[in-house]
């Protein structure tokens, strides 16, 4: 019999976990909250479900790979010239297609860690060198990542709010470090949890890129819009960057579905943005429990908290796990509970304001 071969994959993928999403769990009383994810606890607006079943009646045809309208209605709803705007399967989509843009073996990418958990695999997977910053209180330490640049750097993520930790980089900060960076390298900051922020010394990433052509802004539509399941994010950036991206855009990955609804979300963007004031307050609610319960946790601008648990982190993932609360646990580390709706933040709260390892 001839000798049984097996593919050829690359050697990459044997050093590294893929992208694990947020599990769901069901407790012996059949309960269920996932606040695992950062998803928002609220169902598409019927305005946005109407153009959701209108798209689907023509799901047979390909969509506008071009993306125009929505593209025009991003455009108009922030301010920004449409030929700034670069469309994705998600702001994670926008960031693979950042790196097949600016990435090859021998260059480096620089993130703060621990930040969002699909920087690692999507620079591994790009062929450049991941180069990670530690957080310094729980954000991140902008000097040491100036420090980290060499002529080797091509692209720096700034994650901003910081996912999982919720911390801010502010105004002064943020241009102070951006002055430092050289202008051939580019730096994304990442702003996919930005409607939540309530901090004004945070800067909004649209105000700051007009003048710096290296800075380019994530935003998303999976978490105040509530279109998680849809998978449509978007960058600004100046033409140039923007232009770049179109030309590695995988065609057809936005859906006409996911277009019809990201031109209706924004339509009702006053409506979904008064639902995440009810988020802001759950989170306030949420954080300032655990505070008075013993916990010590990071001021947190985006709908999640941050719990630093060190060894007892599966352990507190197991107790939630038994009441039928998911949370994201990062062993060894700590654990992420989203905001959701009251009963959800409150079975949660139940757990956490009675576990004996509270740090």
């Amino acid at each position: 019999m001839p000798r049984e071969a097996t593919p050829r994959f690359r050697s990459v993928l044997d050093r590294f976990a893929a992208y694990k999403p947020g599990k769901v769990v069901v407790s012996p009383e059949g309960r269920s909250y996932k606040l695992s994810s950062n998803e928002s606890p609220h169902g598409p607006l019927p305005s946005v479900l109407d153009a959701i079943g209108e798209a689907a009646r023509t799901i047979n045809r390909y969509p506008d790979n071009t993306a125009a309208a929505v593209t025009d209605a991003i455009a108009a709803h922030h301010g920004v010239p449409a030929d700034h705007i670069a469309l994705g399967c998600g702001s994670v989509g926008v960031s693979q297609m950042l790196l097949e843009a600016v990435a090859e073996p021998g260059a480096e990418v620089i993130y703060a860690w621990r930040s969002f958990e699909a920087y690692p695999v999507l620079v591994a997977l790009s062929g450049a060198t991941a180069v990670q910053v530690p957080l310094r209180d729980e954000t991140h330490d902008l000097d040491a990542i100036a420090g980290a640049i060499t002529d080797r750097t091509r692209l720096i993520f700034v994650c901003n709010p910081n996912n999982p930790t919720g911390t801010v980089v502010r105004r002064a900060e943020l241009e102070a470090f951006l002055d430092r960076v050289p202008a051939d390298c580019l730096v994304v900051l990442d702003e996919a949890y930005r409607e939540y922020v309530r901090d004004d010394e945070v800067p909004d990433g649209l105000e700051l890129y007009g003048d710096r052509p290296n800075l380019a802004i994530l935003r998303t539509f999976s978490k105040a819009y509530g279109l998680a399941g849809l998978r449509l994010g978007f960058l600004v950036a100046h033409p140039v960057i923007a232009a770049a991206l179109r030309k590695v855009f995988l065609p057809f990955s936005v859906n006409s579905v996911a277009q019809a609804a990201g031109i209706a979300s924004l339509a009702a963007a006053d409506e979904l943005l008064a639902r995440v004031e009810g988020t802001v307050k759950e989170r306030d609610r949420v954080a300032g429990t655990l505070r008075a319960a013993g916990w010590t946790i990071p001021h947190t601008e985006a709908n999640f908290v941050w719990l630093r648990l060190g060894e007892h982190t599966l352990d507190f993932s197991a107790a939630c796990d038994a009441q039928g609360v998911s949370v994201r646990p990062f062993p060894g580390e700590g654990a992420r509970v989203s905001i959701g709706g009251p009963e959800e933040n409150d079975a949660f709260l139940a757990v956490a304001t009675t576990y004996p390892h509270r740090t």
